[in-house]
């Protein structure tokens, strides 16, 4: 059998796993807490305890009523459309544990754990119109002084890193009827959407007079009109735009992701950008203006994307698109790349909202119910400990120590999920925490039995260890591959409390992987150092009267599979002859270590001696069978 040559180091690997998964963690959980605590004014900040939800520690119910930009009827796909964005907005950042239900026809009901600050309320109740338009102006975001009809005045153009939630520009006067009737000429007037025509005289004062560094003018809105032209900001404040009509509507988006772009022969390289895709009706539309833009100049080859009035990005057609996969490269980083695929992502609400009651909500379950779980959780825990013990002696201490470590993980690693991604445990979490101790326990039983059927078959403890943990950790692998897999099917294919379930169980999977690897068999590897466990005491769980060792006949004499006797010579076969097995000499005289003239024996004298006593015992046994026949 080939032997594993590398060294082992067991303390070096728990002090690592005891540094990199419990102390810096919390030494960065502790750290927020004294800079970032949570408090009245902070309700998303750094807590030692991890967030609790809904139906453990309440929380504040928003409540939005639906109403459609042109007056049309609500539908309840529509409704449907905006809780599954909604509540991909409360959940983008983790597992919340937020409730969202729609009520009547026109209102939809939102409950967060917790208590919610006023950009929270803002990002749910948001209207996100995404549209497609072509530019015809860029201009500094200051007003301008004096009115200039060049379109090309300006500066950046692209917007590309645009990264600040937005909302529609507010234009210096409201226009007048005339003056809308001269833009609704102008426009139909226009040989294309692109055509510089429409820009009458009011749309030219009302970019001029457009200040873009006045956060009033960055707020939310989104109730533009797609047939006429636009002025707004860009989201950051960065620049001011004049945009023609409406040409693909942001619902026609299909998908938006971010990630690195190919090259020209198909490799991937470090730049960032958005990848589109349309369905059949947008990818049409997205040709017919592609096609148009690709032949003007700038700034009129740009199309720029609106979201809630504001424009998010607005870069340059290089090339006609004509399948309805677009990409939006440029100056983006990894976060303004995901940034901006999740605006438009999530950019497709077809309805506006306002907030019609906001309140505080009691827990649904309290208290109590958290405390009846963490007590049935503590029993589970006390039986697997009595198991533990039972079964495995002072061994069963180890799977205490474990248990203990896979716990304190736990606990961490909730903790800073609750601060950094603002997951919520619910009371479906504890629950999968409380069946994962029973889990967890099967990776060490698993591991122990493993070093017992070593033993059995006659091997020192050292050697016992090693080979146990190579045949144990197949088994712990497959089995902890299973958990998790039904843990990401639940969470995927669920919503609230079994999502939190799943959570919480595919997180404890991991870490008792992790445990069991760099803490449970280094601690063995160690302990089979110890003479109590190295020497089978009866109190260590590895005697040879607890594992039920039955001695096997080997031939010449020989037994294997008992405990070896301490006056036999037998060396240590763990490390220098791993293959090689402990003979063992139960009912059989041992050889002599000294000859008649008191000199030590070298091992081929021992080993003929030894011959020659399982002969003479062979002889003898003959010679009474013979006698007894006579």
């Amino acid at each position: 059998m080939a032997t594993d040559t590398r060294r082992s180091r067991p303390v070096r690997t728990i002090v690592l796993l005891t540094i990199l998964t419990i102390l810096l963690p919390f030494g960065a959980l502790l750290a927020g807490w004294q800079l970032d605590g949570k408090s009245s004014d902070n309700p998303n900040g750094a807590s030692l305890a991890p967030g609790l939800a809904l139906d453990l520690q309440g929380g504040t119910q928003v409540i939005l009523k639906a109403v459609t930009s042109d007056g049309s009827e609500i539908t309840p796909e529509a409704m449907e459309e905006a809780i599954g964005v909604i509540r991909q907005r409360v959940d983008a950042n983790g597992v919340t544990e937020a409730e969202i239900a729609s009520q009547g026809d026109n209102q939809i009901v939102v409950e967060i754990p917790g208590k919610v600050d006023d950009e929270t309320v803002a990002l749910i109740s948001k209207a996100a119109q995404m549209k497609f338009r072509p530019v015809l102006a860029i201009g500094n975001p200051v007003p301008t002084a004096q009115p200039s009809a060049s379109p090309s005045a300006s500066a950046d153009g692209k917007g590309e890193d645009a990264q600040a939630d937005g909302g529609d520009a507010a234009a210096a006067a409201e226009p007048t009827k005339k003056e809308l009737a001269e833009q609704d000429a102008a426009i139909k007037a226009a040989t294309d959407p692109s055509d510089l025509a429409q820009i009458t005289p009011s749309v030219q004062a009302e970019y001029d007079a457009l200040d873009c560094t006045d956060p009033k003018n960055l707020e939310g809105g989104g109730g533009d009109n797609p047939d006429r032209l636009l002025v707004t900001c860009d989201q950051t404040g960065a620049a001011k735009y004049i945009l023609g009509p409406v040409e693909v509507d942001g619902t026609n988006l299909t998908s938006a992701s971010s990630g690195l772009m190919p090259g020209a022969n198909g490799t991937v390289t470090n730049e960032w950008g958005v990848n589109l895709d349309f369905n059949s009706q947008g990818t049409k539309e997205f040709r017919e203006t592609t096609e148009r833009l690709v032949n003007l100049e700038q700034p009129r080859n740009q199309f720029a994307i609106v979201l809630d009035g504001l424009v998010v990005s607005a870069p340059s057609t290089n090339v006609a698109i004509t399948n309805g996969q677009a990409q939006i490269s440029g100056s983006f980083t990894q976060q303004s790349a995901a940034t901006l695929a999740n605006q438009l992502s999530f950019g497709s609400l077809p309805l506006t909202f306002q907030v019609d009651g906001q309140n505080q909500i009691s827990a649904t379950l309290g208290s109590e119910q958290l405390q009846r779980g963490l007590f049935a959780g503590l029993i589970g825990l006390a039986l697997v400990v009595v198991y533990s013990l039972f079964q495995y002696r002072a061994l069963g201490l180890l799977t205490v120590a474990s248990l203990v470590v896979a716990g304190a993980m736990t606990y961490v690693v909730i903790a800073l999920l609750s601060w950094g991604m603002g997951y919520r445990l619910s009371l479906p979490g504890v629950a999968g925490l409380i069946v994962a101790i029973g889990f967890t326990a099967d990776s060490f039983i698993v591991y122990f039995e493993r070093i017992r059927d070593e033993l059995r078959d006659g091997r020192s403890l050292r050697l016992a260890v090693q080979r146990g943990w190579v045949r144990a950790r197949r088994t712990i692998y497959a089995a902890k591959a299973v958990n998790l897999l039904s843990a990401v099917i639940l969470y995927f294919m669920t919503v609230g409390g079994v999502r939190g379930f799943a959570f919480t169980l595919g997180l404890t999977t991991i870490i008792d992987v992790m445990v069991v690897i760099w803490f449970t068999h280094p601690m063995m590897e160690l302990l089979a150092k110890v003479p109590f466990f190295r020497d089978g005491h009866k109190a260590s769980g590895l005697s040879a009267d607890r594992i039920e060792v039955t001695p096997r006949y080997r031939g010449a004499g020989r037994l294997s599979g008992g405990k070896p006797d301490a006056t036999t010579d037998v060396p240590d076969f763990g490390t220098a002859e791993p293959d090689r097995e402990l003979v063992t000499a139960q009912s059989v005289t041992p050889a002599p270590r000294t000859g008649e003239d008191g000199r030590r024996m070298t091992i081929a004298e021992r080993r003929a001696a030894e011959r020659k006593a399982a002969a003479g015992s062979a002889d003898a046994t003959q010679q009474a069978q013979n006698e007894e026949n006579s």
